[in-house]
């Protein structure tokens, strides 16, 4: 069974162009059969309104006598469709006429008929004898002059639906236009939402018709922030929840320190050491990272991105030594303006770090990190850049997943540094991007501004 749809089906439908599609050929069609309609009737009008006047002349002429006719002249009759009165006896011979240019034969009946003469077209009346020794009168009219002035009459009248058409054409369009303004507005409100900031759909200048359509959206976005704010709420929870056994298992293995005796007993221990180094800094990370989710956009401000980074140098300057790592930073010439960011200072603070760490933990010793900081034409961007092993292209995507570790990487990590300085980039307006060196093996981190 063929089914046929309102709206056109696929990718590339439109609203708007549905309801065009389909309410502008009614419009179309309406509005000419309107205007056809009328132009018919009023000329049936027009031609109704002259029979009626040659029937009135007929019955005056009748019984006139010809001196009291008076004449026509061909400019008259032809261009100002002056009637034609014409008399005939009883033998068919013409008595009078008011226009002798005009030889039309006595009427063969009585009444309205359509004749030629001479090749013109005519509509004539006759009217038989009323009395005893009265005539046969008959009446004509050019052909011609009664469609001309019919039509030029009939198109006055249906000059304004014509008008009026393309009109309604345009409120037909404004129509549609402020429908899908109306679904427009709520993409752009749906569009807006991320797991930081979900907010209902604003149900002002909603149409009716769609109000279900944005209530069921709104108790789905209610339903969504649930479940992140429990879900940030348990990562939250589950992390205080660990910190206070790690710390204490940390704070006994401390004291166990000086027990070791045997090389094997110490070697173990340096490994649950390190393991519980580990574990505590995933609890710490997780923590920062729930706290930066719940923190939103509280506390935004005009950051100064220079002393931010030196005092992420600075915190990260004995990491760097321990690895023996040159720890360098181009930027901005001497006596250049600050650079300044609008975003939350802790965000920024966190994307530093975050990168920083991450390029001296995974570059090998002896290596290079250097942080570039430029600006073009309004644009911001910085580079943490490394000469570590860097990542493979194929995963490269994924490397922003919470908990994901390069294969066979040599570096301890938690797989959550990138993760959250992504996050706190989000909430910064900016994008920031990973790809390998071109020159050499290395990790290109950049982090960048709009225009």
């Amino acid at each position: 069974m063929m089914k046929w749809h309102v709206f056109p089906q696929g990718p590339m439908c439109s609203i708007r162009r549905a309801l065009m599609l389909w309410l502008v050929p009614v419009f179309l069609v309406v509005g000419a059969t309107a205007a056809g309609l009328g132009y018919w009737s009023y000329c049936a009008m027009v031609s109704g309104f002259l029979d009626d006047q040659m029937v009135q002349i007929a019955n005056a002429a009748a019984g006139s006598e010809e001196a009291r006719l008076p004449r026509q002249t061909t400019d008259r009759v032809e261009h100002w469709g002056a009637f034609v009165v014409q008399t005939f006896d009883r033998q068919g011979q013409l008595v009078s006429t008011t226009y002798p240019e005009l030889a039309a034969p006595m009427p063969q009946g009585e009444g309205f008929q359509d004749v030629e003469v001479a090749g013109h077209g005519w509509r004539a009346y006759a009217l038989p004898p009323t009395a005893p020794g009265n005539h046969t009168v008959q009446v004509l009219q050019s052909a011609s002059f009664r469609t001309h002035l019919a039509a030029e009459r009939a198109a006055a009248v249906v000059a304004p639906v014509l008008i009026l058409l393309p009109l309604a054409m345009l409120v037909l369009w404004g129509l549609a236009r402020a429908i899908s303004r109306a679904l427009e507005d709520i993409g752009r409100q749906a569009a807006q939402q991320d797991e930081h900031h979900i907010t209902e759909l604003s149900m002002q200048r909603v149409p009716h018709e769609l109000r279900p359509l944005v209530n069921s959206f709104n108790s789905l976005l209610r339903r969504l922030r649930d479940a992140f704010t429990t879900q940030r709420r348990f990562v939250q929870d589950a992390a205080h929840e660990l910190r206070t056994p790690i710390t204490a298992i940390g704070l006994q293995l401390e004291n166990l320190r000086g027990d070791m005796s045997c090389e094997g007993a110490r070697g173990r221990y340096s490994q649950l050491e390190a393991g519980v180094r580990r574990a505590q800094r995933v609890v710490d990370q997780l923590l920062r990272l729930s706290r930066q989710e719940a923190a939103g956009a509280d506390g935004v401000g005009i950051v100064d991105l220079q002393a931010q980074l030196r005092e992420s140098i600075n915190t990260l300057i004995a990491l760097a030594d321990q690895r023996n790592i040159d720890l360098g930073l181009v930027g901005p010439e001497q006596g250049a303006a600050p650079v300044t960011l609008r975003c939350v200072a802790g965000d920024l603070r966190s994307i530093l770090d975050n990168l920083i760490e991450n390029a001296l933990r995974y570059t090998p010793e002896g290596g290079v990190v250097d942080v570039r900081v430029s600006q073009d034409q309004g644009k911001l961007a910085l580079e943490v850049v490394d000469t570590g092993p860097g990542i493979p292209q194929e995963l490269l995507p994924r490397v922003f997943d919470r908990f994901f570790r390069v294969p066979g990487s040599a570096a301890n990590g938690s797989g959550l540094g990138l993760a959250i300085a992504q996050a706190a980039a989000q909430r910064c307006g900016l994008s920031l991007t990973l790809r390998n060196r071109e020159d050499r093996s290395g990790l290109i981190a950049r982090v960048e501004t709009a225009a």
